[in-house]
C-alpha cells in the first residue's frame, strides 16, 4: 500500500482517537525510517523516545525472532525466566529492590498509585489516601492516570475522575508543602516533564521534595517512563539530582521498541503488595522481557547512556552557534537526549509538518517547542543534518 491508501483505510476503519500526519512508515533502521512510497527520513522522534537503540537495533530484533520461536507466553500463575532476569538487571541498575513487569507506562504508574496507597494503609492514617502532582504533568490515559495528569484538557471529557489526587505548579516548593496535609500519602513527579514542555527543575527542588517526604512520611514517586533508560544521559534520571525515589516507573525505551512497562521500589514499600493485590495477564511475558534484556543489553555494551549525554551536549553547542544566522532558534532546554528546541517567530507545529515533506521527523509540544529526542545512539552528522533542515525549512516558511 501507499501512503495515501493506508490513510484512507486508517480511517475507514479506525476509532477518531489521534491527528495523524500524512506518512506511513515500513521500515526502520538505527536513525532512519522509509515510508510506504520509499522515501527515507531522519528520525529525531523515536517513537516519543521509545527507539532508545534505534529502529531495528540488530541484538533486540535477534532477540526478539529467537524468543517468538520458542515460547511467548504463559501467564504469571507460573514463574518466568526473563522476567526474573529482567526485574535482577533494573534493581542492579537502580536503587530498586523489587519490580513489578507490565506492558505500558500507564499501567507502571497505575502500580506506582495502587502500591503508594497500599502503603499508606498500613503506616498511615485511614484517610491517608491523597497524591500530590504536577500541572503539566503527563502520566497516561488510563482513568486514574488521567486523573493525575495534571492537565485540565485531558479531564474535562472524561468526567467523573477518581478522587484522591491535587496538583501544584512544577518547581514550586512552597505550593507543594502548602498542599500537603494528614490526607498526602506520596508526591508523583516527573523528574523533566515531557508532554508539557520539557520543563527542567531548578537544581534544588527535587531534592528539597525528597527532603519533605522524609519529614512528612509520604513517599516520592518518580515517573521516569520518558526520562529512564538513558535518555537524560544517566541510566535514570534521579540519578542526577543526587537523590532516591521510594517509587519509580519506567516504559518507552525499557523494550527497544517492544512494549512494556515496570514500577521498581524500595523493599520497605514494596512489601506492601501480596498476591492478589495487583496482577497483569500479559506483563511480563517471555517475548516483552526477552526484548527489554536485548535492549539494556544494548545500550550497555554500545555505551549509549554517555553518548546520550555527550550528544546532548553537542545539540546544545550546535544550536548556540547557529542562533546568530537563525534568530528563531530562541534556545535549548532539557538534558541528553530529551530536549525541547525552543523557537521564536515560527509556529512549531507548521513546521512540524513541513520538516517532514523535508525529510525530518519531528514533534512539537506546541507553537513554540520543538521536542528532540532521537534515539541513543544518534552521532553528531545525524545532529547536524536535523538541525539544518530545521534551520532552512523555518527560513524558507
Amino acid at each position: 500500500m501507499t501512503n495515501s491508501e493506508v490513510a484512507e483505510l486508517s480511517k475507514q476503519y479506525l476509532m477518531n482517537t489521534y491527528s495523524q500526519l500524512p506518512v506511513a512508515f515500513v521500515r526502520g533502521e538505527g536513525c532512519h525510517l522509509w515510508d510506504a512510497d520509499g522515501k527515507q527520513y531522519l528520525d529525531f522522534v523515536a517513537g516519543i523516545a521509545v527507539l532508545g537503540p534505534g529502529h531495528c537495533h540488530p541484538k533486540v530484533a535477534a532477540a526478539i525472532a529467537d524468543q517468538a520461536g520458542r515460547i511467548m507466553h504463559t501467564s504469571n500463575l507460573y514463574f518466568i525466566p526473563q522476567q526474573a532476569e529482567l526485574a535482577k538487571r533494573l534493581v542492579e541498575l537502580s536503587c530498586a529492590d523489587r519490580a513489578f513487569i507490565c506492558n505500558s507506562g500507564a499501567e507502571a504508574n497505575e502500580a506506582a498509585i495502587k502500591l503508594a496507597r497500599k502503603w499508606a494503609g498500613m503506616h498511615r492514617e485511614p484517610d491517608c489516601r491523597d497524591i500530590i502532582t504536577a500541572h503539566k504533568s503527563f502520566h497516561g490515559r488510563t482513568l486514574t492516570t488521567v486523573t493525575a495528569t495534571g492537565q485540565e484538557k485531558y479531564h474535562k471529557p472524561f468526567y467523573p475522575l477518581p478522587a484522591g489526587f491535587k496538583y501544584v505548579d512544577f518547581n514550586d516548593l512552597a505550593a507543594l508543602e502548602a498542599a500537603v496535609d494528614d490526607n498526602t500519602c506520596a508526591i508523583m513527579l516527573e523528574p523533566i516533564q515531557g508532554e508539557g514542555g520539557i520543563n527542567v527543575p531548578d537544581p534544588a527542588y527535587l531534592p528539597a521534595v525528597r527532603e519533605l517526604c522524609d519529614r512528612r512520611n509520604m513517599l516520592l514517586i518518580f515517573d521516569e517512563v520518558q526520562t529512564g533508560m538513558g535518555r537524560t544521559g544517566e541510566w535514570f534520571a534521579y540519578m542526577g539530582q543526587g537523590i532516591e525515589p521510594d517509587i519509580f516507573t519506567l516504559a518507552k525505551s525499557l523494550g527497544g521498541g517492544f512494549p512494556i512497562g515496570a514500577c521498581l521500589a524500595k523493599q520497605s514499600v514494596a512489601e506492601a503488595f501480596v498476591p492478589g493485590d495487583h496482577a497483569s495477564t500479559f506483563g511480563g511475558n517471555h517475548l516483552a522481557c526477552t526484548a527489554a534484556l536485548a535492549a539494556i543489553g544494548a545500550i550497555e555494551s554500545e555505551k549509549m547512556v554517555q553518548n546520550a549525554k555527550a550528544m546532548g551536549e553537542y545539540f546544545h553547542a550546535r544550536v548556540s552557534e547557529l542562533q546568530a544566522e537563525y534568530p528563531f532558534l530562541a534556545g535549548v532546554r532539557g538534558r541528553g537526549l530529551l530536549l525541547g528546541l525552543e523557537l521564536e517567530g515560527v509556529n512549531g507545529r507548521d513546521l512540524q509538518v513541513a520538516c517532514l515533506s523535508n525529510g525530518l521527523v519531528i514533534n512539537a509540544l506546541g507553537e513554540s517547542l520543538l521536542r528532540i529526542a532521537p534515539p541513543l545512539n544518534t552521532t553528531e552528522r545525524e545532529i547536524d543534518e536535523g538541525l539544518e533542515i530545521i534551520c532552512q525549512t523555518a527560513a524558507a516558511m
